[in-house]
């Protein structure tokens, strides 16, 4: 494969990943078709590493990336029409980066009250929303991260910013999410989405964020399900008519099979006997 090949197959997976965002109307590359062509790019470099043919290698790579990056784009393209859909009208913000990360903002007028840890019931109803979601998608991953205001010390804040983050996946858990899935951290008043001159501003930086990601193995085979019978009844042992099991050879004591009478050789009879 040459240069310009490849250039033209990245492109065309990039444009074939056009689509409309049903929540603005804006029409623009659609995720699946970025994540082809990410992948298709960082599969063609890594195709190179292998020596021979760079160029058919890189195209081979490229092809493999494709495929992996349209499967992750398509699953969190499904993921996150399902959690706008579930989470209208709850408050919390639902966006998605270009690294193909689904990124839930909860408001602290959404989430806790002041100077509190414990979940208000706003809060418990969207997590509802929040884990259903996440179930029917359990192929990804959930980072949890606390935030809080300037207000107080740094020490209290970072504790404060942990215990809400660590209410967050506990509530979660309680809904269904497995804890394997999850992680959680608090950054305290580090990382402020808006200066903190307001009250209306430290508001907004007191925050629950939940930063969901897709695992590599996206659409990776099932476990094989037993045999099933045309029209979905499990094989049963054969049982002869009328219930009973099939009989067995009879066993003579001592377990040993039973013997065989003896056949004797044929021999013509003797008409002059």
């Amino acid at each position: 494969m040459t240069r310009k090949p490849l250039t033209a197959l990245i492109a065309t997976l990039l444009l074939a990943g056009c689509a409309t965002n049903p929540y603005t109307g804006q029409t623009g590359i659609g995720n699946l078709g970025k994540g082809a062509g990410i992948g298709a790019a960082v599969g063609a470099g890594a195709g190179t590493l292998f020596g021979g043919n760079d160029w058919k290698n890189a195209g081979l790579g490229a092809l493999a990336g494709a495929a992996v990056g349209a499967g992750i784009g398509w699953y969190m393209d499904k993921q996150q029409e399902e959690m706008q859909q579930s989470l209208q009208g709850t408050g919390i913000q639902v966006q998605r980066t270009a690294e193909n990360t689904l990124n839930l903002t909860m408001p602290s007028n959404v989430t806790f009250a002041h100077d509190r840890a414990d979940l208000t019931l706003d809060a418990q109803n969207a997590l509802n929303s929040v884990a259903q979601v996440l179930n029917h998608y359990p192929e990804s991953t959930i980072a949890i991260t606390g935030h809080t205001d300037d207000t107080g010390s740094d020490a209290y804040n970072q504790r404060l910013s942990e215990l809400r983050a660590a209410a967050v996946s506990s509530y979660l858990g309680t809904r269904g999410v497995s804890p394997t899935r999850t992680t959680q951290q608090g950054m305290g008043e580090s990382l402020p989405k808006v200066a903190n001159v307001s009250d209306a501003n430290r508001a907004i930086n007191r925050r629950v964020e939940l930063a969901i990601v897709a695992n590599q193995n996206v659409g990776a085979s099932q476990p094989q399900q037993p045999y099933q019978q045309p029209g979905g009844f499990p094989q049963q042992p054969y049982q002869q008519p009328g219930g009973f099991p099939q009989q067995q050879p009879y066993q003579q004591p001592g377990g040993f099979p039973q013997q065989q009478q003896r056949q004797q050789p044929y021999q013509p009879m003797n008409p002059y006997r």
